[in-house]
């Protein structure tokens, strides 16, 4: 693999305080990511917007109108992201697709590819731009677009289980699942429209644990310890 689209959840960002930013585990990311740059590969960023708003956090206003926040909640995480790696030495883009003042780029594949090539860590803010999509169908759509080797998926659980191991203690971890058990199994890994995206376009997919230690790192360099998600 050469390039690939990481997909951080939100709630991962959050640490243990389930909301907001922990600012300790995004330099834990921005570390990892920065060793990875500095061998040369080419990184896209994705966040979830979790850590603030969900899509059905509210059950009194509009669907439409509560996405439209969900993809606001985005941007601001990946603005925060994107200045973390800053941070630690990284060149940085944030891409939309809309309009964001001054805060953001226009997203067009070329200039992101582009951006790539010359070495930036991009990140993908605000979804498709449309409500009913989440941030997993974005990440899917972007990855096929740049061309990504893979997806990698780092979540605040370490996999992809059976049933969800929070309720069930007996909940089996996969190691290797193909994309199309998942869509049948309804397990949920990604949403529908991303796992049926990912099956038509070839796209596979490295689930893991945000908070293991080096869980980046390792995932790339093969000592993989979560789910391959094959297609």
């Amino acid at each position: 693999m050469k390039r690939v689209l990481l997909k951080l959840s939100g709630e991962a960002l959050a640490g243990d305080k389930k909301t907001g930013f922990d600012e300790a585990t995004c330099l834990g990311v921005a570390g990892q990511v920065k060793q990875l740059v500095d061998k040369g590969f080419q990184i896209a960023v994705v966040t979830g917007g979790g850590n603030f708003w969900r899509g059905r956090t509210s059950e009194t206003i509009d669907r439409v109108k509560a996405d439209q926040i969900g993809m606001l909640a985005t941007v601001m995480n990946c603005i925060y992201v994107a200045d973390i790696f800053r941070h630690v030495g990284m060149k940085t883009e944030i891409f939309t697709p809309f309009v964001c003042g001054a805060f953001t780029s226009l997203f067009s594949k070329d200039a992101a590819v582009k951006a790539l090539e010359e070495g930036k860590v991009i990140f993908f803010a605000g979804g498709t731009g449309h409500p009913y999509f989440s941030t997993d169908t974005g990440a899917v759509l972007r990855a096929i677009e740049i061309e990504a080797d893979a997806m990698l998926l780092a979540k605040a659980i370490d996999g992809i289980y059976d049933s969800d191991p929070k309720v069930n203690p007996d909940a089996k971890k996969f190691d290797e699942i193909s994309i199309q058990e998942i869509i049948d199994r309804k397990l949920m890994a990604v949403d529908l429209t991303a796992s049926i995206m990912c099956l038509e376009n070839k796209m596979p997919m490295l689930v893991f644990g945000l908070n293991e230690e080096n869980s980046i790192v390792n995932t790339m360099s093969g000592h993989f310890t979560g789910t391959k998600v094959t297609v």
